[in-house]
């Protein structure tokens, strides 16, 4: 309780934040009360095209969650202690990313009696039913490692030892909960768009990239806010690993064009010229496309230049461009144009509406929200040394 109260007390501009986040949430659940008041007819959804920004958003976020592992996987298997600095951020990161997952799929399903359905009726032969089980299970485990991690941090005292099983258990489910996801996409035979082997690794490449990205940001913002930078090492190895990562998931990308297009089959191609260069005359999606490619190539020039990534103000530029190409690919295009065109050969022009959007945002703010006040409290408690080297987190790794 004494740190949870430390998230209460702060700056003028850190109330304005919280401030302006709580507005977001209550725009965001007001126009939920009338989705349920309407029905899922408010949306930019419809019969054809069915998932829309919500399960989008989902998709991108399993990514950021899942990415915590590339910084737990170097520092507790392997004691790269540089990364105990940081360590606790991306656990935090991770709690905020899969909140936001579950509010996603929550407000898709349009009804929360539904939610309760698949509680009260398991499935085992469901995906959802598994997925439910992943994303459960890898909030509850990095909770926990988290939690524990504070609580020694603020006493002084080593860790017990039964919260490293928990911590050697949470990097493969990290790879689960985006596996999962893929193969709840995949699994569905009459989208052409998602039914590729490479479904699942490519989405592991992406939350590689994209959440390290973030990760590398955050750690740049904290350090600048609190005069405490988080350590060159640390964000260099991170860079390195979003570099790596993205010329995996453009290499995959190009894969799955080469594929569909050198083999001319109308099913596989029409999704991706659908996004690209647009199908029957609708184009909406191309823009978007076209930067989200832009800024993939960008980045990577930035990035496969050791100088220039080891540039603090060109590291945060390249981050940032992964970061947003991917939301753009993953968090608009993959979803959306799966759809494209239906089995009767139609296109169905599909864009959120404004109570779409501002649920959207809602969610985003409160997955804001939580990370901003556990932020806090891991500031508060370690005070200036947030980023020193913790003894405590150093006996876990040995």
């Amino acid at each position: 309780m004494f740190m949870f109260e430390k998230a209460l007390t702060g700056s003028r501009g850190y109330r304005l934040w919280i401030l302006g986040l709580l507005l977001l949430i209550t725009a965001g659940l007001a126009c939920y009360l009338l989705q349920l008041r309407y029905g899922l007819a408010i949306t930019g959804m419809s019969r054809d095209v069915s998932w829309g920004l919500y399960i989008a958003q989902f998709t991108f976020l399993v990514g950021v969650a899942a990415s915590a592992v590339m910084v737990v996987l170097p520092y507790y298997l392997h004691h790269f202690q540089e990364f105990a600095r940081i360590t606790i951020l991306g656990e935090f990161l991770a709690v905020a990313s899969v909140t936001m997952c579950m509010l996603f799929i929550f407000v898709d399903m349009g009804q929360p009696a539904r939610v309760f359905n698949v509680l009260l009726y398991p499935t085992p032969h469901s995906l959802m039913f598994w997925d439910m089980i992943s994303l459960g299970g890898y909030l509850v485990l990095n909770a926990v490692i988290a939690l524990v991690t504070l609580r020694t941090e603020r006493e002084g005292v080593p860790p017990p030892g039964w919260i490293r099983p928990i911590i050697l258990l949470s990097m493969p489910w990290a790879v689960s909960i985006h596996t999962v996801t893929a193969f709840l996409y995949c699994g569905l035979p009459g989208r052409p768009l998602w039914l590729t082997a490479i479904l699942a690794p490519r989405f592991l490449a992406s939350a590689f990239a994209a959440g390290p990205a973030l990760l590398i940001l955050l750690c740049m913002l904290v350090g600048r806010l609190t005069k405490s930078p988080p350590g060159r090492g640390a964000l260099r190895k991170l860079g390195l690993i979003v570099t790596y990562a993205m010329v995996i998931n453009v290499f995959f990308v190009l894969m799955e064009l080469f594929t569909a297009f050198y083999s001319a089959i109308p099913e596989d191609e029409q999704p991706l010229r659908y996004l690209f260069t647009g199908l029957q005359g609708h184009r909406p999606l191309v823009p978007w496309m076209w930067i989200s490619m832009a800024l993939a190539a960008a980045s990577l020039v930035l990035l496969i230049v050791p100088r220039w990534r080891q540039d603090d103000k060109l590291l945060a530029m390249a981050c940032g461009m992964v970061f947003f190409s991917l939301w753009i690919d993953k968090g608009i295009g993959l979803i959306v144009a799966a759809f494209v065109p239906s089995p009767l050969g139609a296109v169905t022009a599909y864009a959120p509406s404004l109570p779409e959007v501002l649920i959207s945002l809602g969610i985003w703010a409160i997955g804001a929200f939580i990370l901003t006040l556990l932020y806090k409290i891991a500031l508060s408690v370690r005070g200036d040394s947030l980023f020193a080297p913790d003894v405590a987190l150093v006996e876990v790794a040995k």
